[in-house]
């Protein structure tokens, strides 16, 4: 079970490194995007600071999210990035709901399965 936590966590954490490192140096092929989500990727565009910003937080979450001792924190640092995620895969892309839910699940994982490590933070 440990060696299978360690394998979902590293490419749970790969993924957001290369989703963040994309978002810098555009190396992904974009697919034909409906003009509705054109529009949604032209406003996040149009905020110059928004997409760094993004990509920044994703690339230190997925490397905090690869090590066991700062796995917490990436889960911490990625949920917002996992609930924007989720919303815009509703909205818009509701085909991509069960690879984002399933990261959801995982980065929810985490963070049920370290509780005791920030639950003073709650009470």
């Amino acid at each position: 079970m440990k060696i299978f936590k360690f394998i979902l966590c590293l490419l749970f954490g790969l993924m957001f490194i290369n989703a963040g490192a994309d978002k810098f140096f555009h190396y992904m092929p974009v697919p034909p995007l409906e003009p509705e989500i054109m529009k949604v990727a032209e406003a996040f565009m149009a905020i110059s600071w928004l997409m760094p910003l993004v990509a920044t937080v994703e690339i230190v979450g997925g490397l905090l999210f690869v090590f066991p001792k700062t796995r917490v924190l990436g889960a911490i640092v990625i949920l917002p990035v996992m609930v924007g995620i989720i919303i815009h895969n509703a909205v818009y892309m509701p085909s991509g709901l069960i690879i984002a839910g399933a990261l959801f699940l995982i980065d929810l994982w985490v963070l049920y399965d370290n509780k005791e490590q920030f639950q003073s933070l709650i009470k």
